[in-house]
């Protein structure tokens, strides 16, 4: 992978840490930053070594979300033709599958979210497990406000997430969604006084999750994922499929006699995952 200019990325015990690191620029998005985060989800989804993800941001904003000079410019949006017009689906098709990444990264991921978290950034943090916030942090959903509608998963995630009555309220009024009220509506999972609070337990819950076996771990992102879109009885059915397939007495074991010995579990990692593309 080439070297990072839109974020940071450090793999410690275990626990990825991914930053965003355009403080001057608000970590705005661009074709760049798409390019990269795609490519970093992808290198993490197929090592196998993290088993937990935090994404955090730095500066005053978590992200401004879309740099809007990107649609001057990289990307051009051509409503004159029908055939321009079915290319913006697959543009959208294209950026809106980075983000589902997140969503079906085989790791937990955590956002940990300061200042603003605008537009597409919206988008982004809806396809995590858990989300921490500041005090300070306010969810808006910028589109609206710049005569569009959102388009890259906020409208399709954040109803499974909030009531739908504050989705359509924030949606067509563009209003902002304070730290406060998003974690009254379930939103956030906890709110803290500073950044450096909020990152610390991020990172700690995320070493809490890499202390457990990852094939667990995995196959519970699976059945919370797909409850969530499905019928209890579907829901359990799939269950009893995932628990046939991956279920360990050995890792059972491991871990009843590590909280009887009080010491940390030793389980193996996900296996490295290779396209077909890649093998002889």
């Amino acid at each position: 992978m080439n070297p990072l200019t839109c974020f940071t990325l450090s793999v410690t015990d275990h626990v990825a840490h991914l930053v965003l690191n355009r403080p001057e620029a608000m970590n705005t998005m661009h074709p760049t930053f798409w390019r990269e985060l795609d490519a970093v989800l992808a290198q993490l989804h197929q090592a196998g070594e993290a088993r937990a993800l935090v994404i955090s941001s730095t500066g005053k904003h978590f992200s401004a979300g879309m740099a809007l000079e990107t649609f001057g410019g990289a990307i051009t949006m051509d409503d004159q033709s029908p055939e321009g017009r079915a290319a913006i689906f697959d543009l959208l098709t294209d950026m809106q599958a980075t983000f589902t990444r997140i969503e079906n990264l085989r790791i937990p991921v955590i956002a940990a979210i300061q200042g603003g978290c605008i537009g597409g950034a919206v988008d982004m943090v809806t396809a995590t497990c858990v989300r921490y916030a500041t005090a300070d942090a306010f969810f808006c959903i910028q589109e609206i406000n710049i005569g569009m509608v959102a388009d890259v998963g906020t409208l399709q995630r954040l109803p499974k997430l909030i009531p739908l009555g504050v989705v359509k309220e924030l949606a067509y009024t563009g209003r902002r969604l304070s730290s406060q009220k998003a974690l009254g509506y379930g939103l956030v999972n906890e709110v803290f006084d500073s950044a450096e609070a909020m990152v610390a337990a991020a990172l700690q819950c995320a070493q809490e999750i890499a202390s457990k076996p990852p094939v667990a771990i995995w196959g519970t992102k699976q059945a919370v994922n797909y409850a969530r879109d499905h019928s209890v009885e579907d829901s359990l059915r799939q269950m009893g499929w995932l628990q046939g397939a991956i279920w360990s007495n050995q890792h059972v074991r491991e871990a009843v006699t590590a909280m009887k010995q009080k010491r940390a579990g030793d389980f193996p990692a996900l296996t490295p995952l290779r396209s077909f593309s890649q093998f002889d």
